[in-house]
């Protein structure tokens, strides 16, 4: 019996079959084209138009858009009544603490003190009347007026001591120094403050406008400060 012949062995010079060899090639990638934008057009069947709540036939559609319009109305309205009413309550405010410097103008203390200046000048100006000619111009009067209040505030200005008289004058100075902090500041209402107080802060300030001068140049630089600019306010 004969034996089965044995299969054809690789010679030794031949190399065996790689992988590399038996794959197919590799395909190339494809580059797609760029593009600027980010998002397609939209289409003009996705575009619904919206309606109009005020035109609805739907009855509660038309009644939810009209009573959200009163709503927001509504609340428009009480906002500006709140300020309405904020700023009469705070104009009535500055009247009430005007009306309350009236009530301490009036008191004893301060008439005391308004009737020692008025008393003090008007000696003065009865004892120099005959500086001034029959038509004074406004630089004469200026003059004349500084040198009233100078004298007024030395020892031979009048019949009262001088350190008394001295004490009213503060006195009415820190008042008017008062009415002027609280007109600038907006606390008071400059129109009452105007009809009360004004002329006479004015007349106050022509007669010693000369020595508050004075005052300052010796060291009191804010003397009397707020009443000059209260003058010089509407």
């Amino acid at each position: 019996m004969k034996k089965p012949a044995r299969p054809a062995e690789p010679s030794a010079g031949a190399a065996p079959p790689t992988a590399a060899a038996s794959a197919p090639p590799a395909r190339k990638k494809t580059q797609l084209p760029e593009t600027t934008e980010g998002f397609p057009w939209p289409s003009n069947h996705e575009i619904k138009k919206e309606s109009n709540p005020f035109t609805e036939r739907d009855w509660r559609m038309w009644l939810y858009a009209w009573s959200g319009l009163i709503v927001r109305f509504t609340i428009i309205l009480g906002a500006a009544f709140t300020i309405y009413q904020y700023l009469g309550n705070r104009e009535q405010s500055r009247v009430q603490r005007t009306l309350e410097l009236v009530e301490l103008w009036e008191k004893q203390e301060y008439q005391d003190a308004q009737r020692a200046v008025k008393q003090r000048l008007s000696e003065l100006n009865e004892q120099y009347a005959s500086l001034l000619g029959a038509n004074p111009s406004e630089k004469e009067l200026a003059v004349y007026y500084d040198r009233i209040g100078l004298e007024a505030m030395t020892a031979s200005g009048g019949t009262m001591p001088l350190t008394e008289f001295s004490g009213q004058f503060d006195r009415v100075v820190y008042f008017l120094n008062r009415v002027a902090f609280c007109v600038e500041g907006n606390i008071c209402s400059q129109r009452i403050a105007d009809e009360y107080f004004r002329d006479y802060a004015a007349s106050f300030w022509q007669y010693f406008a000369g020595y508050i001068a004075k005052q300052r140049k010796a060291g009191a630089s804010s003397y009397a400060q707020p009443i000059e600019e209260y003058l010089k306010g509407s």
